[in-house]
């Protein structure tokens, strides 16, 4: 085969470059497009987004899994409240679950992997990706999850550990408040709500759980710490886990949380720049 000239390498560049200006342009016009008309088209990321949170109670998931939820429009899939969900729909999954959970017993992985299918499937808040908290508890459940994403050629591309000392999370935990209906969460003291006692977006009223206290939380971290270390391992040998110091304040875990997203978008980009430099199309 002929060498090729260095002016169909130029132009070749010329036409990469120009490509990914476009590319840029329409993904730019793609996310201003759900912010016009009526105001109520939500916004089309640029991006998927699939992620689980990992965090022992008090450790800000309610806080930042909404806020991941509205900038990469992904849905928050709390496997607690869509357990409670199923269950109060009576769907197939949620009369299965409530007979088991009715005789003392544990719903299965294949149940709660099931729900999680069914909410990617049919909830559109879905469409454009999930965060999952609460779920995988355990590696069983981390390869079950792996093997469903699997079957829907996906896979998960983060996995985040928000870290904190257990005695921080004493006096966080005893001074929390949640919004039951969306999750949002907020502290008495470290995130206050604008108003007392009132959900920041509805004006709904705020509630402190029952089993938020000093007691019951070193009982659920002993559990907690027993459960997440050997799914943390397992994360870790994928190589999409990624730690987060939750001691911050939620403004700086935020940052942190975006450098990492932004960190997994820049690895893209720069295998994409190996592979046109290994064809000669960029320098």
């Amino acid at each position: 085969m002929a060498p090729i000239k260095d002016e169909t390498v130029d132009a070749l560049r010329d036409l990469v470059s120009k490509l990914e200006s476009r590319v840029e342009q329409l993904e730019a016009k793609l996310q201003s497009a759900g912010g016009e008309g009526s105001g109520r088209q939500p916004k089309a990321p640029t991006s998927s987004m699939r992620m689980i949170l990992i965090g022992p109670p008090g450790a800000g998931k309610g806080t930042q899994a909404p806020r991941i939820k509205e900038k990469y429009s992904a849905c928050h899939l709390a496997t607690g409240d869509m357990l409670r969900s199923q269950v109060a729909k009576k769907t197939s999954l949620g009369r299965e679950a409530k007979k088991i959970m009715d005789q003392g017993g544990l719903v299965s992985d294949e149940i709660m992997v099931d729900m999680i299918k069914n909410e990617l499937d049919n909830n559109s808040e879905c469409k454009f990706g999930f965060i999952l908290d609460g779920f995988p508890r355990t590696v069983a459940q981390a390869e079950r999850l792996d093997r469903m994403l699997q079957d829907k050629q996906q896979k998960l591309q983060h996995a985040v550990e928000l870290q904190i000392d257990d005695g921080l999370l004493v006096s966080r935990i005893t001074g929390r408040l949640i919004h039951p209906a969306s999750g949002r969460s907020y502290h008495k003291i470290f995130n206050p709500p604008k108003e007392s006692m009132k959900d920041d977006v509805t004006g709904e009223p705020l509630i402190q759980r029952s089993d938020d206290n000093a007691e019951t939380l070193k009982k659920r971290l002993v559990t907690y710490h027993q459960q997440t270390t050997p799914v943390v391992n397992y994360y870790q040998k994928t190589g999409i886990w990624k730690p987060i110091d939750a001691s911050q304040e939620p403004g700086q875990v935020w940052k942190s949380l975006l450098n990492v997203f932004q960190e997994n978008k820049s690895s893209s980009t720069t295998a994409t720049s190996s592979l046109l430099s290994k064809i000669g199309l960029r320098n």
